[in-house]
């Protein structure tokens, strides 16, 4: 069976070198007669694996001892209740939220539910395709947090700067961790689901500074404390130990690409790629603002939305998969994660030339 090129935004693709090595380990992971699955979360081999993981991540992002590592379970959208529970106390502060795109969206929803949520800037007025400028900003005196979207994943929207701030400063990084260097030291929090450049759905990164730590709300309940996964070393309950170990494959993989200096210059490489063909095309379009543009999630028009199914279909054939846009906004997607390679790009652009020639 030939491998295809996959643009699916989550689960995403995985380096293909990661496969094969747990492929080869399945049954018998180095020799112990037993697979990662398998073995008890504690382990000697599955602790190890643990801390063996949490160094690389930690030497990977440049993570200092201020800050709690912690592997959880319940995706990104488990945080989006987590974040104001542990952070807003029992105060009631006022929380600061900033929306630009669906995920901005939910996790502004979900936090209503526990606190007073300032939306301190929108772009939903421009159909969220630009960011709106710092010095729009309606920061509260006193918040207990504020919370954004680095990179919107169904809109294609990314930041390149962050934004500066007095209180901690909390990310849902899901769709953009790993795929460029970020000074964590600015950051109170960051949390990031698995299944786009980390590996398997299921994990959950929360990368938390320790001061934070201990100031839940009385009604968190014991799985969402920080502190009670930071006290167990992420291990309270039975953690997803395939999910962690895959991590730590991908994370050495990252290691042995030259780390996240580098993959940025791979990521901007593939993605202005890209995008160059589609602004010079005449068929295709891209909404966002070129300032913003992701470098992780890039979705396109065509100019004839009649053609859409054609499109899909032959991208199929052509072993191009998982091009159709997120259902809220239609059109097609392509999500260039870390392990999508630069012959993908290419192949793809080499498609959307012969469909653009064919239906023009």
């Amino acid at each position: 069976m030939a491998r295809r090129f996959n643009f699916c935004a989550g689960p995403a693709s995985i380096p293909e070198a990661v496969l094969t090595e747990a492929a080869e380990q399945m049954l018998d992971w180095q020799g112990r007669g037993l697979s990662v699955m398998e073995m008890s979360h504690r382990s000697d081999e599955m602790v190890g694996i643990a801390n063996e993981a949490e160094a690389d991540l930690r030497e990977l992002m440049g993570i200092s001892d201020d800050y709690a590592v912690l592997f959880l379970q319940g995706g990104a959208s488990s945080q989006f209740s987590a974040v104001p529970l542990n952070l807003m106390g029992d105060e009631g502060k006022v929380v600061d939220y900033v929306n630009t795109g669906e995920w901005s969206k939910k996790a502004i929803k979900e936090a209503k539910r526990y606190a007073k949520v300032n939306v301190v800037a929108s772009s939903e007025d421009t159909n969220f395709t630009t960011i709106p400028a710092f010095d729009s900003w309606n920061l509260s005196e006193d918040a207990a947090y504020l919370h954004y979207t680095p990179n919107e994943t169904i809109g294609g929207l990314e930041f390149f700067w962050t934004p500066e701030s007095k209180v901690p400063l909390v990310a849902d990084m899901s769709s953009t961790i790993l795929s460029r260097p970020v000074d964590v030291n600015k950051f109170g929090l960051i949390y990031a689901g698995a299944q786009k450049n980390i590996g398997p759905a299921g994990l959950t990164i929360v990368i938390v500074r320790k001061d934070l730590l201990g100031k839940a709300s009385a009604m968190t309940p014991t799985m969402l404390d920080y502190k009670t996964a930071a006290d167990n070393d992420s291990m309270y309950n039975t953690p997803p130990t395939w999910g962690w170990y895959l991590a730590g494959l991908v994370f050495k993989w990252l290691k042995a690409q030259g780390g996240l200096a580098a993959m940025e210059v791979i990521n901007r490489r593939k993605a202005e790629k890209l995008y160059g063909y589609i602004d010079a095309s005449g068929f295709y379009s891209n909404p966002v603002e070129v300032a913003s543009r992701s470098l992780m999630n890039i979705p396109f028009v065509l100019a004839d939305a009649s053609l859409d199914k054609a499109f899909l279909a032959g991208a199929e054939e052509a072993g191009l998969l998982n091009l159709k846009g997120h259902r809220s906004v239609g059109g097609m997607r392509a999500s260039v994660y870390n392990a999508v390679p630069e012959e993908a790009i290419d192949a793809l652009i080499s498609y959307m030339k012969a469909f653009a020639e064919q239906n023009s």
